[in-house]
């Protein structure tokens, strides 16, 4: 592979390492107006996960990838299924409560989680970086707690997008293991949706909302759009990303879906965004895209600092 070919396999990375990340957070551009007509979230995300499996299994076959599990594979794939839906729901209804803009941006935490869950659980240690990410991230937080007039964030929101992050965390750990690692990305997130779906069943309520799809038939591509931009688009950049530049940098540009769900937010659905609000999302998103690139980063100051010997004293 000439120099000339290199780098523009590792544009092309970069390139669908931003649109994996922007498109994931175009969630509020087609959840929100589902769930402002009056349909409930756990509709809204059945229609998500229902819509997606088919484009994932037009992926699957396209790549010929085979759809048989092994048995000892099933129950672990049902409870990711079930904790990557209870992610989803539990960030949907957070919308009620604090506002997209706030609550993507909060959910943007859940790479600190995994590195908490890392150290307690798996007794990883620590570096000074990624202690003083957690405590930069924990200020931002404090910042999005109570705004410029004093008033704070609605609680039940804030729990709310805590257990989604959470949630998701787990989910990252979890994959990660043995027996899992080894099923190819795009047939996990298949099975992951599939079983996840069952989460929403019990309570879609299909009467209502074919009710309101029927009045209002621009929410159709909404719900069509949310399953393909946010889902499937999402899912399908990620992985080819990975493939050109690695899961480092795709996970650093993956701070583009706050970014781009706090723009959607603001621009599209009037949500307010305060100096004081601002500092705290770029707070929070600094200290996660520093968590994420640390040991790159820790290494480059290294560099640096060697460059500067220090000056013994006599």
């Amino acid at each position: 592979m000439t120099t000339k070919t290199l780098h523009n396999h590792s544009l092309t990375g970069y390139l669908l390492g931003a649109l994996a990340g922007a498109s994931y957070g175009t969630n509020p551009l087609f959840a929100l107006p589902l769930l402002g007509a009056g349909i409930d979230a756990y509709s809204v995300l059945f229609m998500r996960y229902a819509f997606a499996l088919p484009m994932l299994a037009m992926m699957m076959v396209g790549r010929g990838r085979g759809f048989g599990l092994r048995r000892h594979q099933v129950l672990p794939l049902i409870a990711l299924g079930l904790l990557m839906a209870a992610s989803s729901l539990t960030l949907y209804v957070s919308y009620a409560y604090i506002g997209a803009a706030i609550a993507s941006t909060l959910l943007f935490i859940y790479p600190i989680l995994v590195t908490v869950i890392m150290a307690v659980c798996f007794h990883e240690r620590a570096s000074w970086l990624t202690i003083m990410c957690i405590v930069m991230a924990t200020c931002g937080i404090a910042l999005l707690y109570r705004g410029d007039g004093g008033e704070t964030l609605n609680l039940t929101g804030l729990l709310l997008v805590f257990l989604s992050a959470l949630s998701y965390a787990i989910y990252l750990v979890w994959v990660n293991g043995r027996g899992i690692r080894e099923i190819p990305t795009l047939k996990l997130t298949f099975y992951v949706i599939f079983f996840g779906i069952f989460l929403f069943a019990f309570k879609f309520d299909a009467g209502h909302t074919m009710a309101i799809l029927s009045e209002k038939p621009l929410l159709w591509l909404s719900a069509l759009s949310m399953a393909l931009f946010p889902t499937a688009l999402s899912l399908l950049c990620t992985s080819a990303a990975i493939q050109r530049i690695g899961s480092t940098p795709v996970a650093i540009l993956g701070a583009l879906e706050p970014v781009t769900a706090v723009a959607i937010a603001v621009l599209l659905f009037n949500e307010a965004l305060t100096p004081r609000l601002a500092i705290g999302m770029l707070m929070v998103i600094t200290a996660v895209t520093l968590i994420i690139g640390g040991p790159n980063l820790s290494h480059h100051i290294l560099r640096v600092r060697k460059m500067f010997p220090r000056i013994r004293r006599k």
